[in-house]
């Protein structure tokens, strides 16, 4: 379980925004050139749900959960190349049967697939952000300093 620590800033009814500071973690990330938030100490604001009844101004901790944070990072980062690749192969085996060249026609196939899956990401990327798992929680209020 991955878990952060922030500061309430909003309520809704059954959620909470967060503001949040980059920290070390960070730092050691594969994805922190791609990412907008990777500079330590940059702060960033997310949505949770209020799990643990938090108030504005609350100092929290958030987390969410190992498994979830796996299915959205591999439909980010790997479900794209998997997708280029069957493309490049499947363009490589029916080159010859439109009469082009297989490896121009494994580029173009491969590259129409790539950019077909920034669709389905897109459009699956919405569909999980609307569910509960795939948002942190507040799972503690920490006690003030």
């Amino acid at each position: 379980m991955a878990t952060e620590r922030g500061i309430v800033t909003k309520l809704d009814s059954t959620t909470a925004w967060v503001k949040t500071t980059r920290t070390s973690a960070c730092r050691t990330c594969s994805a922190k050139s791609s990412c907008s938030t990777g500079e330590s100490g940059k702060e960033m604001e997310v949505e949770a749900i209020n799990e643990a009844g938090a108030q504005i101004g609350d100092r929290i901790i958030i987390s969410i959960e190992t498994a979830s944070l796996l299915k959205a990072s591999f439909l980010l980062y790997v479900f794209p190349i998997l997708l280029m690749i069957a493309g490049a192969v499947i363009g490589q085996k029916t080159g010859p049967l439109f009469d082009m060249d297989p490896s121009l026609f494994s580029a173009v196939v491969g590259f129409l697939f790539f950019f077909i899956s920034f669709w389905f990401v897109k459009s699956r990327g919405n569909s999980m952000a609307r569910k509960n798992e795939y948002k942190p929680k507040i799972i503690r209020i920490l006690k003030p300093q």
